[in-house]
């Protein structure tokens, strides 16, 4: 069996780590790792939104979430020109956006945060309308978030029907 390699992926041209937008955009260098920058990233968020659910709740969450959204469009907007493309794999805030909202009704167990990462991760390979027209029509931050907010919602619905025990 073949132990996979890692490696970090270069920042583009004229770009430091130490400007807040390639920070935001790489989640703190997160989308930098290879391979699987989208699964790293999303997984490099899981934390955050945990801490967040605990310390502010559900609708604590829901609120970073949307602020996350809000303030990290720009960034991506930002990273794709700087890197010459749109949806940049190192742009990985667009996966924490939506991991976290994928968690909106989880509880406080291991199981549900797992079940949410997974269940978007899958929502966001597999790219279901709507979430393929943001992905396919790519032209900005926008575009690359919405498609990653469109696979949380999935995925919280997933979550949601667990919790609920249906």
């Amino acid at each position: 069996m073949k132990i996979p390699s890692f490696s970090l992926e270069p920042l583009p041209p004229e770009t430091k780590l130490s400007d807040v937008r390639a920070v935001l955009a790489t989640w703190f260098g997160a989308g930098l790792v290879r391979p699987a920058p989208g699964t790293v990233g999303t997984f490099a968020g899981l934390p955050f939104g945990y801490l967040v659910m605990c310390q502010f709740g559900h609708l604590g969450l829901a609120i970073a979430a949307l602020a996350l959204l809000v303030i990290a469009t720009p960034a991506a907007t930002w990273y794709g020109k700087r890197s010459g493309t749109v949806d940049d794999q190192s742009i990985v805030v667009d996966e924490v956006v939506g991991v976290w909202i994928a968690a909106i009704f989880a509880q406080n167990t291991l199981f549900h945060w797992l079940l949410a990462a997974l269940l978007f991760r899958l929502f966001d390979i597999w790219k279901p309308w709507p979430a393929s027209f943001f992905d396919n029509n790519s032209k900005s931050g926008f575009y690359v978030m919405m498609d990653d907010v469109v696979a949380g919602i999935y995925a919280m619905l997933g979550v949601a029907i667990v919790v609920a025990g249906l």
